[in-house]
Formats: structure tokens, sequence, C-alpha cells
């Protein structure tokens, strides 16, 4: 097992990680955001990637999300965290919350969000979230004092632009918890790379829906995410030492491609089949 940690907004390392290696990356689907950051934690190995890119220079729309998942399962990570700032769509989600998401909903419009554009792939998306590494990732908060929500509905939108009020009217009445621009992309990747995936999303602000609050802008979302920084890093540091001595028995998501791939495997260029192959593999001979 390796441990996998994706950063984004106001999560760009893991301060206590002792870097190993710094790796740049070729990918089938191009560059990933940033390197690769091998390192330990109290001697447990981990594997970081920010999502934007170092000075986060790449905004949610842009991210070449398959290449950072290809990167990551290549690396031999295992089990991924997404860690992920959100605007809350409930009144009991405060700023400074943080929610182990366990459901979806997809608003992208111009996402590539399939590794399978050439054959027909079919994974079941029902449960997104490994519920066994998503209960370690809520052990992890309380063990550091997070309030931490243990479920929650992302919605995920296009960006970069903020919601209009209409919109975060309507995402409250589909019953959505939080709001952001990435995670639900990554999940959907990670679920075709038979990756055990979990989000921890942290909660920077109510979004434009509630009319007492100032529409949300830049800066407030900045100050709340420098506060919730050190509650971050304080979770995934506790969640690397759990995760070694975490027995896991799922083997549901690292079977998701069983049963999922129509396409006669065989029928395939030996391009395509190399460019799949770290997902397919054991598909076709």
């Amino acid at each position: 097992m390796l441990l996998g940690i994706t950063g984004g907004s106001g999560f760009y390392s893991i301060k206590s990680l002792n870097v190993k290696e710094k790796r740049s990356v070729w990918t089938p689907f191009g560059m990933p955001s940033s390197d690769l950051i091998f390192g330990e934690i109290d001697g447990n190995s981990v594997v970081f990637l920010a999502r934007h890119g170092e000075g986060h220079t790449i905004p949610p729309h842009n991210i070449n999300y398959r290449a950072n998942i290809w990167a990551l399962k290549n690396a031999g990570v295992t089990h991924l965290v997404a860690v992920s700032a959100v605007g809350s769509l409930r009144e009991d989600l405060p700023p400074g919350t943080f929610v182990a998401v366990d459901q979806f909903i997809d608003f992208t419009k111009n996402r590539k969000s399939t590794f399978f554009d050439d054959l027909a792939c079919h994974v079941s998306f029902a449960e997104p979230v490994c519920s066994e590494l998503a209960d370690m990732v809520i052990l992890a908060a309380e063990n550091s004092g997070v309030d931490i929500a243990k479920n929650g509905t992302y919605i995920c939108i296009e960006g970069p632009e903020f919601s209009s009020k209409a919109e975060s009217a309507f995402f409250r009445l589909i019953n959505a918890s939080v709001i952001g621009m990435t995670n639900v992309t990554e999940a959907r990747l990670a679920k075709e790379a038979e990756l055990h995936f979990s989000t921890l999303a942290m909660v920077t602000d109510y979004d434009c829906w509630r009319e007492e609050e100032t529409p949300v802008t830049v800066e407030t979302v900045m100050d709340t995410i420098r506060q919730n920084g050190e509650k971050a890093n304080s979770t995934i540091e506790n969640l690397v030492k759990y995760f070694k001595s975490g027995s896991f028995k799922c083997n549901t998501c690292n079977n998701s491609l069983s049963g999922a791939i129509m396409t006669d495997m065989n029928k395939l260029s030996s391009a395509k089949r190399e460019e799949l192959k770290l997902f397919t593999g054991r598909f076709h001979k």
C-alpha cells in the first residue's frame, strides 16, 4: 500500500514531510500539474502532488487531471486522499468545518474525465469514495481536534467563476452540502484507475446563498484557508501514521474495472494498448 495526497487551494505542501525525491513525470496524457514529491512522515511513505502546480498557476478548468492520476498510479499509489477547499451550502457547515465527502454531483462541462476515449468502459460510480479510507480520514481529523462532518455531497462546477446566487440556491435545493471545482473529476479518474479514494473538504465560506453574508471573494476564502491549513496538515500527519498500521479489507475499489470493459481489448492498436496498460494490462494478452 502507498498513500497519495493531492492538495489544492491553501494546501500546497505537507509541512512535516521529509522529502526524499522530487520526480518529474511524463504520462501518455501529458505532464502532471507538478512534480511528484516522495517523502516520509515518521518513517511512513507518502507521495504528494500539488493539483494547481507550484505557485497555483493552473486554474481548475485547465488542470490535467488524467496526467495527475496516471502519474500517481504509475508511482505505486494505491490509496489517494484529495484535500480541497470548498464553499458550504448548509447552515450547519460553517467556515472552518471539514467534510468527509461521500457523494458527488457533476456540473462540469468541458473536462476530460475518463481515460477511456477509445473503448467502451462503464465503471460503477454509485459509491465514489472508499468507505474504509474515509473512516480513517475521519479518525485522523477527529484526533487532530478538527470538527468534521462524516458525510456530505460535493457539487463540482466548472469554474473558474464562483456561483451565481440563483445557482447557489438551486444547489441547496438538490441537497448538495459543499461546492468546489476539482474533486469529482479526480474521483471519476481514481475509480477508473482502481484507486481507493477519499476527499477531505475544507469549508472556507458560505458560497453566496446566505443573504447575511457578503458574496464569496478570493480574499475572504484565502483568509479562512490560512486558518484551515494547520488543521489540514495535522489531519494528514495523523492519517499517514494510521495508514501504515491500518488493516484495509476493501477489495472493491481496486477491482472497479472488472466487468466494466465492453470492448475487446485485443481489437485495439498496440499503441493504444500500451497507453492504457497501466489500467487494463490484465484484460489483454
